[in-house]
């Protein structure tokens, strides 16, 4: 193909940077490590695949030409683009650094978070870890989409391409007002589910699906949604008002009963309705042995909290 210029090499760039910035053959070459022949032959190299005079030499100084001046200044950002590339290069070769997107449920994010940010900044100080609450389909859409590296969420999710590291299992327990007949009881059955009022949160959270599911094994047919709430925050504040009851996760108790004092949890008799809480990643990821270091250390973390560790 006659007429097609050669494209110039990185080692040829670089002489040119480095006579640009310093105007002497001698004091470049010494800069870059480059013998003077070798730089004079590569700036030259340089010309002839541009096709255009960079230089104006002369017996006593060296000159950049008018198209010289010009094509330093975009020599010298394509080096800069050429460095930064290798730095990220070198980020992803080393474990747990760079970005990591990481999504979480709204009934998980306010009680598993500070536990996962205490990690992540003492193990971990090099990974910059930006989080993202959304519900489980949005969720599962950034995963697939590449919007987001990991999730932090209920399973099962029974996502083709999609990857579950368990992390824990925790009870559901009964949250009632004070003057609520099975206020404070243990051992429960799951029978009285059938007739209570129970509260759910709005069409969307996984929490909802999963209550509604221990109702149907309890021998509910249905709950009539005749009050939802967006949060559990608001959920427990109905259930304190005398609106009826609803079932929080062990990890929320503490949190959402401290705001108020007119509220009695309950637990169930054996087996105790429960949920599954896992990290969740595309099958096959690049970071994969770093995101299932990254489980195991979770659970690792999280042997306080009241849970039962899950190993994958």
């Amino acid at each position: 193909m006659t007429g097609r210029k050669r494209q110039p090499s990185l080692a040829q760039l670089r002489a040119f940077a480095a006579v640009a910035e310093h105007l002497h053959f001698r004091d470049a070459a010494a800069a870059i490590g480059m013998s003077q022949p070798a730089l004079s032959g590569a700036v030259s190299a340089l010309e002839e695949a541009l096709g255009v005079t960079l230089l104006e030499r002369t017996t006593r100084k060296v000159l950049l030409s008018p198209a010289g001046e010009r094509l330093a200044v975009r020599t010298k950002a394509v080096l800069a683009e050429v460095g930064a590339l290798l730095e990220e290069a070198e980020a992803v070769r080393a474990p747990f650094t760079g970005v990591l997107r990481l999504g979480v449920i709204p009934t998980v994010a306010p009680y598993l978070l500070p536990t996962v940010l205490r990690l992540v900044h003492d193990r971990y100080p090099d990974l910059d870890l930006q989080v993202h609450e959304e519900q489980t389909a949005s969720l599962l859409d950034g995963l697939t989409s590449g919007r987001l590296d990991l999730l932090l969420l209920a399973v099962p999710l029974g996502v083709p391409g999609v990857t579950e590291l368990p992390l824990f299992d925790e009870d559901f327990v009964l949250v009632t007002p004070l003057d609520h007949r099975l206020g404070g009881r243990e051992g429960i059955e799951r029978e009285v589910l059938r007739e209570l009022r129970l509260l759910l949160l709005d069409e969307g959270h996984c929490l909802r699906d999963q209550a509604l599911d221990i109702c149907r094994e309890a021998g509910r047919a249905g709950v009539p949604a005749t009050t939802t709430a967006a949060g559990l925050s608001t959920l427990v504040q109905l259930v304190a008002g005398g609106l009826g009851v609803t079932l929080l996760p062990r990890t929320a108790v503490r949190v959402e009963t401290s705001r108020s004092s007119r509220l009695l949890t309950g637990s169930f008799a054996d087996p105790a309705p429960t949920r599954r809480i896992a990290l969740a990643m595309r099958t096959g990821a690049a970071r994969s042995a770093e995101y299932e270091e990254l489980a195991a250390a979770l659970r690792e973390a999280m042997a306080d909290l009241p849970v039962r560790t899950v190993h994958g």
